[in-house]
């Protein structure tokens, strides 16, 4: 990008400027930021849930976890589309246990007590962890429709039916 400056700044001595700076950075890629996102994202729900017996990185292919120490600027190779049939079934077996974790939780929290989702989870309003799970499953190569469909099974097994319904 073309910065224009006014004549008056460019006598200025001193440090250089963030936009300078920020505009001297590398590109990052993208993908692979995306691809730690996931990684975070995963690693969060495992803690928030306190999901026993999880390896993170088992979720992962070898170009997987390779690109995980990588530098973001640089191009990696990320997995394609052909993935493990092994590992797809650790995905799916994991984003149904989120699922499971998270009507378990807000099902017993609210048996204890009539609290909302949103009380249980304070720095989470608006974090709807089936739904974050169905959104995981499309960077997972999972179907979508398989984890709503547990959701919902979860929901009618604690008797939340007319949750279920919706």
């Amino acid at each position: 990008p073309v910065l224009d400056t006014e004549d008056a700044w460019l006598s200025v001595e001193g440090p250089v400027s963030i936009v300078e700076l920020a505009l001297e950075q590398k590109r990052i890629h993208y993908p692979l930021v995306e691809h730690q996102f996931v990684l975070c994202t995963l690693l969060y729900a495992i803690m928030r849930l306190s999901l026993k017996g999880v390896k993170p990185l088992s979720l992962f292919d070898s170009k997987g976890k390779n690109a995980f120490f990588k530098d973001l600027t640089s191009i990696q190779l990320l997995p394609s589309g052909d993935m493990d049939p092994e590992v797809l079934s650790l995905r799916q077996q994991f984003l149904l246990k989120v699922v499971s974790a998270a009507v378990q939780t807000l099902c017993s929290s609210q048996k204890d007590r009539e609290v909302s989702e949103e009380e249980y989870f304070p720095f989470e309003k608006g974090k709807n962890w089936p739904t974050l799970a169905a959104d995981l499953a499309q960077y997972l190569q999972i179907s979508e429709d398989l984890v709503r469909r547990h959701y919902v099974c979860e929901l009618y097994s604690y008797g939340m039916d007319h949750l279920g319904e919706e």
